[in-house]
């Protein structure tokens, strides 16, 4: 069993997706969020139900809530979860 998702891991995970996979945040707001005009997206905090996204668009920055398709167990199932997302994410925007 791994890490449970506590405040301080919810942080490092957030800080390893901002720093080492933009990309994949920006689409997370993109498809899952909904919100296509999306210019960029930080992920400000993640517990076992979603992830809370500060995303900004041409208007005003905005925070979006996605929640997540099951209750995440840990922080490696959090790691499982967000990987299956991109990979869904890029998927749908090749699609487009």
């Amino acid at each position: 069993m791994t890490e449970s998702i506590s405040p301080e891991v919810s942080d490092r995970i957030c800080q390893h997706m901002n720093d080492d996979h933009a990309g994949a945040v920006l689409l997370y707001a993109q498809i899952f969020g909904k919100v296509a005009e999306a210019k960029a997206s930080r992920l400000i905090k993640i517990d076992p139900e979603g992830m809370d996204l500060a995303v900004e668009t041409d208007q005003a920055p905005t925070t979006l809530r996605i929640d997540f398709d099951h209750v995440l167990q840990d922080a490696e199932d959090a790691h499982q979860t967000l990987i299956a997302m991109v990979k869904v994410a890029r998927a749908q925007s090749q699609e487009k």
